[in-house]
């Protein structure tokens, strides 16, 4: 037992006389209490073992003026590099806290009631100013994440990448794997950003979340890879995704954009989800959300020259190349109203040739022409397929 000290003085004396003792004791209890401690690098074990010495030595300096707790971090957490907050959590600079006044207290032993009652005050102190210096860490780190995030939007809608957007994506933390689409909607008066989270992590996928004025955009990508053929036919769809974070948008048109195949390519989903959410209250009955490729005629009509392309390439070409045949009733059955019977007599043929050639449509190109909607589309692209169509192919 520690033979107590009269005077303030010769408390200050003894103490400082015993910090090196002390320090030499908190290193070896952490050594021995504390699993994270011993496998650490030996250049983070350095780092705390000076945390742990600067609480020795600040008390020595506190007991001496109690009015020097403003210092407190400064004086403690100073010693140690930056780096350090990023590799020890605060629930375990709280164990070393915790582990430090204990060996104080078992030095000094029983008898000086005011040392014993300082050592206390100053171990909430030193207890409240570590959770300032995390949570300020944290802040700056969140206020710098949502930065580097709006950055990395503003890059996929602008489809203007550089060589360093690979890095940015990584220091986010993007777990997405896979294919990747873009969601467009109205931004909500109150915006819940952690909810967004929350909810695509339930779904198994991992969102980037940018806010351009009345637009929310989402970056939709999925968290986990495909293990194989039997995974990729039982994940959800990407619009079930987009249905699921519906809420957290304002009122008004949703655009989910297609799907493509990595995070970097993910500019051509964003223009197409842009441009559909543009022209989607030319729309009167669109679901939300709506996919921005069932917004293909309003595009196009709008001046987009993606969807233009991708009704040609989508649709007329690959029915012209296929069939000559199957593009003439086509043409033939929009214009006649999408009846069977008018189609026929105009082709000399029996409607269930009619019926059998828009069958043979629908598995080639993927739509079906007896649905009002899709028949729109169809039309759009025949439309636009035969404006685009050179001269002379017009006079075959």
């Amino acid at each position: 037992m520690a033979v107590t000290p009269k005077t303030k003085e010769q408390t200050l004396a003894w103490l400082r006389t015993i910090s090196g003792e002390l320090s030499t004791a908190t290193l070896k209890r952490l050594d021995d209490t504390l699993p994270w401690y011993g496998d650490m690098p030996p250049g983070r074990r350095s780092a705390v073992g000076l945390v742990a010495q600067a609480g020795i030595t600040s008390f020595i300096s506190w007991f001496e003026d109690p009015k020097s707790t403003p210092w407190i971090a400064a004086d403690v957490f100073g010693a140690a590099p930056r780096e350090l907050l990023r590799s020890v959590s605060l629930q375990q600079t709280l164990q070393l806290i915790r582990i430090t006044v204990e060996v104080v207290e078992a030095r000094i032993g029983v008898g000086d009631d005011v040392l014993r009652e300082a050592i206390l005050l100053y171990s909430r102190e030193i207890a409240f100013a570590s959770a300032d210096v995390y949570a300020r860490a944290a802040e700056a780190r969140g206020l710098w994440d949502a930065r580097l995030e709006a950055l990395v939007v503003d890059s996929i809608l602008s489809g203007e990448y550089d060589t360093e957007l690979p890095s940015r994506i990584a220091a986010l933390g993007w777990n997405g794997h896979g294919e990747v689409c873009v969601l467009v909607g109205t931004t909500p008066r109150m915006l819940d950003v952690d909810q967004l989270r929350r909810t695509a992590r339930h779904l198994d996928a991992d969102v980037l979340i940018g806010v351009q004025g009345n637009r929310l955009v989402l970056v939709i990508g999925r968290s986990t890879p495909i293990a194989d053929e039997a995974d990729a036919a039982t994940r959800m769809p990407f619009i079930e995704i987009a249905a699921q974070l519906e809420p957290g948008f304002g009122p008004g048109h949703l655009v989910l954009g297609h799907e493509v195949s990595t995070l970097v390519d993910a500019s051509k989903s964003a223009k197409a989800a842009l441009a559909g959410f543009a022209v989607a209250r030319a729309w009167r009955n669109a679901p939300r959300p709506t996919l921005a490729d069932d917004l293909l005629p309003e595009r196009a009509f709008a001046g987009d020259p993606l969807a233009r392309s991708t009704l040609i390439n989508r649709i007329y070409r690959p029915l012209q190349q296929h069939s000559t045949e199957l593009l003439a009733t086509l043409w033939c059955y929009l214009d006649n109203g999408r009846s069977l019977e008018a189609t026929a007599r105009e082709l000399f043929v029996h409607p269930n040739t009619v019926r059998y050639r828009l069958k043979r449509i629908s598995e080639v190109i993927g739509w079906d022409a007896t649905g009002a909607r899709e028949a729109l589309i169809l039309q759009s692209a025949l439309i636009i397929g035969s404006i685009a169509e050179p001269d002379a192919a017009r006079k075959r």
